[in-house]
């Protein structure tokens, strides 16, 4: 008998002694970091809503408890009766029933109406009918991107399975290490912004963090080939953690499985349908543009297959001797704080990902509270000593300004925007001032995936402001819907119409004008004086849009229709800079995460910044609050224990 198999059958015997005596265990398997428990009585664990609480925390594991596939009621019995114990107030619009794992997926409109008050709706469902219920949300707005990849992991769920049994197995391998260290080794985004991924090494287990592209830098991916990542080859890897899904952090997830990789990949659910939507359209982009992308669609799939959602505030184990758990960051929809505690109280470790310290009109404000960070990994794209940032009030009416000011003059205003985040800030913004009557009412033009995003915004209105997500769940309040909103279907012709047009907002992607629809904006709108192109984001080194705002007017685009030829427009319209909406942090937001974060670190690593940046941040760090701070360079290495 393996260790492994040796655990469960010890596991199997301690809930046997723990549970009444007239509810019975068939068997326990591990599902990735879950401890999952198959029983022929699960409307008696339904009964006693704080047995499952119970176990979990004796046993230190996730439980899921499912039933024996002989206890269950046909699946046509047990919709009748679901159908009756759901209010129909929570707008069910589908059940789906897996009778190889006694689960039935309930879609609803209002999953809290289906989740009942302390889950006392779920436990009334397996009493009345045996299934194990989960509950998705409908999305208020249509997302294909949802849709896919929920019906993608309905057609794998087999295949699933075995991947997360045999990730469960790795998790709770025996340690067989006697050594116990930390090291953390920087594979990108060190003194620059773009290629984030990093190497979190112990003794027993090796877990990569992110791994992305660099805006406006082909070719100039992370150090993947080093020993200390896929060097020694991918199936060493024991887990991919992703903080968020912007390409600069997540572009080069996919190709892991193209390497070889064959492992998890843990990060919040919306997480991973942004990753899907972001990572095939870099596919997509790559084509037009007549680059070769570095792997396909294929790969994509495999990433979100073997992907494991996590909640923020899980503690969950991905390994045999590191516990993962995620906190809200603040910067995008999902984006996540990510601490890592490692042994048995050895050493704790926080990577901030993209972090925003105040609160937004659509998230609250990082976490910086943990039990423990020994270490903190530091993103400082904005830690340059003058890299303050206009408040929202004030970003905001200067954004009035600018768009009554070009709305006089009969023109436009064009807003290079990232699908993800920023486009959903600034919808907020337009929508309220609208309403408000601080700005005319005009056409809002959304082009590129900011539609879509938006959709997967809705989706997940929990990880959202409470104020906003409590708007989402009411239709007509719903700032998303309102009459204002266009989504461009991205066709030339719907473009040139719009151009023809009157005064209009136009929000496209790409954020740094690398490409995408903004290029061909440009080309029907940079001529026009009377038009104002107004940025709101940050621009990167190398990207199109930092040559604008360093005063580049000649600018190339190629044709739509023919792609290999090229031309030059002279760009007229007016340029305007509207700090404030990034999603990043300020040099106060960064330097407040720090000195108000509990516990305070004893170290930080300052990393995804330039090179000016990230030296002015730990240099402050270091004099002002007396902390070891670094500011290290690509493929350096830190042990820490």
């Amino acid at each position: 008998m393996s260790q492994v198999e040796k655990q469960l059958a010890d596991t199997k015997a301690q809930i046997e002694s723990e549970i009444p005596d007239d509810i019975s265990v068939t068997d326990v398997k591990y599902e990735g970091p879950e401890l999952v428990i198959y029983t022929r009585h699960p409307k008696e664990f339904a009964q006693d809503g704080d047995l499952v609480r119970q176990l979990a925390s004796k046993l230190r594991k996730r439980i899921t408890v499912r039933p024996h596939p002989d206890v269950l009621s046909e699946p046509r019995e047990a919709r009748e009766k679901i159908e009756e114990i759901i209010p129909d107030d929570a707008g069910v619009a589908d059940l789906d029933f897996h009778e190889d794992t006694g689960e039935v997926v309930i879609e609803a409109e209002k999953p809290g109406m289906v989740i009942g008050r302390r889950g006392s709706t779920l436990r009334e469902i397996t009493q009345e009918v045996g299934w194990t219920p989960e509950v998705v949300r409908t999305p208020p707005i249509e997302s294909s991107t949802v849709s896919n990849v929920r019906n993608f992991l309905k057609q794998e769920r087999e295949e699933r399975r075995d991947i997360l049994e045999r990730v469960g197995r790795t998790i709770h391998r025996e340690e067989m290490a006697d050594e116990q260290w930390v090291r953390i080794t920087t594979l990108g985004c060190c003194r620059e912004v773009g290629r984030a991924s990093f190497i979190l090494n112990t003794a027993e287990t090796r877990i990569l963090i992110d791994c992305g592209d660099k805006p406006g830098a082909e070719g100039e991916v992370p150090y993947l080939q080093v020993p200390e990542a896929l060097g020694a080859g991918a199936q060493n890897v024991d887990a991919v953690v992703l903080t968020h899904a912007h390409l600069d952090h997540s572009a080069l997830i996919p190709l892991l499985f193209k390497y070889g990789y064959d492992g998890p990949i843990y990060c919040t659910e919306p997480t991973r349908d942004l990753m899907g939507l972001l990572t095939l359209d870099y596919l997509d982009v790559a084509s037009k543009e007549g680059r070769t992308p570095p792997y396909d669609s294929a790969q994509v799939r495999e990433a979100i297959k073997h992907t494991i959602p996590l909640e923020y505030g899980d503690v969950t184990d991905i390994a045999p001797d590191v516990k993962l758990t995620f906190h809200n960051a603040g910067h995008i929809l999902g984006s996540a704080v990510s601490h890592f505690h490692i042994g048995d109280g050895l050493y704790n470790v926080a990577f901030s990902g993209d972090i925003h310290y105040d609160d937004t009109r659509l998230f609250n404000g990082a976490v910086n509270d943990f039990p423990r960070v020994e270490t903190l990994v530091m993103e400082s794209t904005y830690g340059g000593r003058n890299d303050y940032q206009t408040d929202q009030e004030d970003s905001e009416r200067k954004l009035v300004e600018v768009i009554n000011e070009t709305y006089e003059d009969d023109g436009k205003v064009l807003i290079p925007a990232f699908a993800v985040g920023r486009s959903q800030e600034i919808m907020m913004v337009l929508e309220e001032a609208m309403r408000t009557d601080k700005i005319p009412e005009m056409p809002v033009h959304l082009d590129g995936m900011i539609w879509e995003a938006t959709a997967i915004h809705t989706t997940y209105p929990e990880y959202l402001r409470d104020d906003l997500r409590d708007r989402i769940f009411h239709e007509d309040e719903n700032p998303f819907l309102a009459d204002q909103f266009n989504h461009i279907d991205g066709g030339e012709d719907e473009r040139q119409e719009v151009a023809d047009g009157g005064p209009c907002i136009i929000l496209s992607t790409s954020g740094m004008m690398t490409g995408g629809p903004i290029m061909s904006w440009l080309r029907h709108l940079g001529s026009e004086e009377h038009s104002t192109l107004t940025f709101v984001g940050y621009q990167a080194q190398g990207t199109l849009g930092r040559r604008i705002q360093n005063g580049w007017d000649e600018i190339p685009v190629q044709d739509p229709r023919d792609r290999s030829r090229e031309s030059t427009i002279s760009l007229r319209m007016g340029i305007e800079v509207v700090d404030g909406f990034s999603g990043h942090a300020d040099r106060q937001g960064l330097e407040n995460f720090v000195k108000t974060m509990n516990p305070r670190p004893e170290k930080v690593l300052c990393v995804h910044g330039d090179e000016r940046s990230v030296q002015d941040f730990s240099s402050a760090l270091y004099h002002d609050y007396n902390m070891r701070t670094f500011a290290p360079k690509n493929l350096e290495t830190f042990r820490f224990k």
